[in-house]
């Protein structure tokens, strides 16, 4: 991947030992371009999909998962920097470049990263067909199917389409974001005469017909653009199809909200109508689509040719999610069951005597997320329960976290639920579940207008003994039993008063605006938790300075923030050993001589979605140690996450919690060779093989076998 910096005046890469610490620090090519570095992990997403290591319809999600990551990039990254070229502003990125400047490097790499798409698209139509697969043309089709296909068309297909005859006089239709629409240049037969037609496909069409089966293996589709094609005679009587084809709208798709909106849903649901109608970002044609037609469309979206692009097949590639649901165990991941902690079940499912005996860490999706939904709804049904607080910003359509809080409410307890109206992406959803939820009788509060509350908590206030206590459920991912059989993450419960009382001072600081004094347990954004975090990589420094071991190990999504990569940097120069995993955006450059010789960053990508959030500090040891300091919470090493949005990270200090993180979690990600990627000083990233002496290790098969387990068998000096 090239990354498209321009040359610094200091040529950091190049020459660092030549220059001051002062020079170093000044010179923007210390970071990676943020956009281009997301851009490189979806390319190794993408990669996942030429894997032979995973079932051929595994691999087609993973062609499916990056052609949706790319999508949005576009709907609110790339919207963003077209946003501020066409409003003249040329503030730079922290890299050194310009709106301008990043929207070139991004459109090279796009293509290529389209490119590769396509090529692996390619390929697996090949596979599929292998597997009896099989994507036909309605001309390729016998008759007996073609009769079937015919009344498929006329009653599920063709009451649904509005032919559209076009018109240079007429408004072009709308076509919503993602939309995709057919375009036909038509000659009627009578006189020849000319016109071009347009239909819209409804949301509801399913884009690729299983025709009825020859036997149990074998599978043929039709796709819905082709259908439409053969039987064009029923929408267009006496027009013969001179050529056709699809194309597709991305539309900007971030909100803009008012500071002081003084009805917050109502503003969200206007924003969100604004958005369905955002300004065209890219316009995607089908590369069979004739250029003239492909022209008319252009002009009548007014986009700028170098926001088009030519796409194989588009609706096949936009579409595979429905190819990858082909139930075909065989072309599958074997399923696999998450085991539910012996802590839960040796007290017969009583979460509340589990919790409160003894700390506990479930690790996602290799123990239940069960036990979090369990937890609600048994506080919902227990009378003891008085109080319930909840902070949701994504959570799955059938939510049943959800309804234990309506439950609760209904049964007359006290309930909170701070939603997220800015969850992007999820808002229509979250407004509907907050008039759901203050129909029941819960307390509904939206937090802050200008932060996103984007912690993780849960707090139940118990009758006990004639006395309240409180058992809290802090995490790393959201509160949606879907994405958590499929996401890692750490789900951490407690009922220790001290941990609980922060937690409850973070519930009134959401919804009472008062910031709480000094916490010591629980680290705060965007009160402290980034001066917390410099804090601990300082104290590092000094453990190595003062000759002591200076050892720090970080997993999370992202780190983009400038001050906390500097101070990274910083440590590194001071001796101290860093190793991160950092699953997609990486802006620190590792590995750069005078730098950051001493940290190393790799990305994992596998079956799961790598998401859990934790940083932990050798104390002067090196890591694993005893001694040292764990974090774990909701927040990324971004910007936003430490300075616009709510984020809680919490201190580990059961000494089994300790271990289970630092021997088992952090311990398998940095030996696995099977599913992990080496970020280089340029931004790009190599897989990693293991070499001959080497034991194959993958941490998520590992993990899915011995879920509790510590790795004991295998030497620290591995990782």
């Amino acid at each position: 991947m090239n990354t498209h910096n321009p040359p610094m005046e200091t040529g950091i890469l190049a020459d660092v030992e030549l220059y001051t610490d002062a020079e170093i620090f000044s010179d923007p090519g210390r970071f990676m371009n943020r956009e281009l570095s997301w851009l490189e992990f979806n390319r190794r997403v993408l990669q996942e999909s030429r894997s032979l290591k995973n079932p051929l319809l595994e691999r087609l999600r993973f062609l499916s998962i990056s052609v949706s990551n790319l999508d949005e990039f576009f709907m609110v990254r790339v919207a963003g920097l077209t946003a501020q070229l066409h409003q003249n502003v040329d503030t730079r990125s922290v890299d050194g470049l310009t709106p301008l400047e990043q929207l070139e490097a991004i459109g090279e790499t796009v293509i290529e990263l389209q490119h590769n798409q396509q090529d692996c698209l390619s390929a697996m139509v090949e596979n599929l067909a292998e597997e009896n697969i099989n994507i036909v043309s309605p001309d390729a089709v016998e008759p007996s199917k073609l009769n079937w296909l015919e009344d498929y068309y006329t009653t599920r297909v063709f009451p649904l389409l509005t032919p559209l005859s076009m018109d240079l006089a007429l408004p072009f239709p709308f076509i919503p974001n993602r939309g995709h629409a057919l375009i036909f240049d038509l000659k009627r037969i009578e006189d020849n005469k000319q016109m071009t037609a347009f239909i819209r496909l409804p949301e509801a069409v399913q884009r690729f017909i299983p025709l009825p089966e020859r036997n149990e293996d074998q599978i043929d589709l039709v796709a819905i653009d082709q259908l439409i094609e053969h039987f064009i005679d029923r929408l267009f009587p006496g027009f013969e199809v001179r050529g056709f084809g699809n194309f597709r709208v991305i539309r900007d798709s971030d909100l803009e909200i008012e500071e002081e909106a003084e009805d917050l849903v109502l503003t969200f649901e206007t924003a969100l109508k604004r958005r369905r109608r955002g300004s065209v970002i890219r316009l995607e044609f089908d590369k069979g689509l004739p250029e003239g037609l492909r022209n008319f469309v252009s002009s009548a979206l007014e986009i700028d040719p170098a926001q088009t692009v030519l796409i194989d097949d588009l609706l096949l590639l936009t579409n595979l999610p429905e190819i990858v649901e082909i139930e075909r165990k065989d072309l599958k991941f074997v399923p696999f069951a998450p085991r539910f902690p012996e802590a839960v079940r040796q007290h017969d499912g009583d979460c509340f005597q589990a919790i409160g005996e003894k700390d506990l860490l479930l690790h996602h999706p290799y123990e239940s997320f069960d036990v979090v939904v369990q937890f609600l709804a048994q506080a919902a049904r227990d009378p003891d329960v008085v109080a319930i607080k909840q902070t949701l910003y994504r959570t799955s359509n059938d939510s049943p976290i959800v309804a234990a809080l309506i439950e609760a409410a209904e049964a007359g307890k006290s309930v909170m639920a701070l939603i997220e109206l800015k969850a992007r992406f999820d808002e229509e959803a979250n407004i509907r579940w907050a008039r759901d939820l203050e129909r029941a009788g819960v307390q509904v509060v939206f937090g802050f207008v200008g932060w996103k509350t984007h912690s993780k908590l849960s707090m139940v206030v118990r009758r006990e003994d004639g006395v309240f206590r409180s058992y809290v459920h802090i995490g790393t991912g959201n509160y949606h039993p879907v994405t958590a059989r499929v996401y890692t993450d750490l789900s951490f419960f407690s009922a220790k008063p001290a941990i609980a009382h922060e937690v409850a001072q973070v519930f009134n600081f959401i919804t009472g605006f008062a910031e709480p004094p000094k916490l010591e347990t629980l680290a705060v954004s965007p009160i402290a938790l980034r001066a917390k975090l410099i804090e601990l990589i300082e104290n590092e420094v000094a453990h190595a300075k003062a000759g002591r071991k200076g050892h720090i190990w970080g997993k999370m999504n992202a780190i983009v923030d400038p001050d906390i990569i500097d101070a990274f940097y910083r440590a590194s120069q001071a001796g101290v050993k860093i190793e991160l995993v950092v699953r997609g955006i990486c802006c620190l450059r590792p590995c750069v001589q005078g730098m950051s010789e001493n940290i190393t960053v790799k990305s994992i990508v596998g079956r799961f979605l790598e998401h859990s959030r934790i940083l932990c500090f050798g104390n002067g040891r090196s890591l694993p140690a005893d001694k040292s300091v764990i974090y774990m919470g909701s927040a990324d090493l971004m910007p936003r996450n430490l300075d616009r949005r709510i984020e809680t990270m919490v201190r580990l200090d059961d000494a089994d919690i300790r271990d289970k993180v630092l021997n088992q979690i952090m311990k398998a990600n940095f030996l696995d060779n099977q599913q992990s990627w080496e970020i280089l000083p340029n931004g790009s990233s190599r897989q990693i093989s293991p070499n001959k002496e080497a034991e194959s290790f993958n941490a998520q098969e590992c993990l899915m076998s011995n879920p509790a387990g510590k790795l004991a068998n295998r030497k620290a000096s591995e990782i």
